[in-house]
């Protein structure tokens, strides 16, 4: 489930950037951070979509700055995920339920087994295994 909700986090976000691109700039208008070419590859590829959302609120959850997220960190993004889902949902579990999911995510998305995430490690996760 938290896989739709990214995916869909990032297809609502791709799809007005890429609407964007066919609409002339209001002459107040900010630069927008997403170019057109980034946005028509993610709107096209969830994986690519995913990469972008992850590239961009990583370095906020790795608290550290390593490059990589250790449990804590990881579970901090996640349980933000699962509360934005069940939010969209209007589901609730207990956090004890909560924090043993987000463990269990920490085990699958951690492949190499080295007690860390890497940003290619959870692209890979959050996509299904599609990047």
């Amino acid at each position: 489930m938290i896989r739709t909700l990214m995916f869909t986090t990032a297809m609502a976000l791709a799809v007005p950037a890429a609407a964007q691109e066919a609409a002339p700039p209001a002459q107040d208008a900010a630069p927008q951070s997403t170019t057109p070419a980034a946005a028509s590859n993610s709107a096209g590829n969830p994986a690519t979509a995913v990469a972008s959302i992850v590239d961009s609120e990583f370095p906020a959850y790795d608290a550290n700055s390593d490059g990589q997220l250790d449990q804590g960190e990881f579970s901090r993004w996640m349980v933000a995920l699962k509360d934005q889902e069940m939010k969209a949902t209007g589901s609730s579990l207990p956090p004890e339920q909560v924090t043993a999911w987000a463990n269990g995510a920490f085990t699958t998305a951690d492949k190499d087994k080295s007690s860390s995430i890497s940003k290619p490690e959870l692209i890979s996760y959050l996509s299904g295994g599609a990047a």
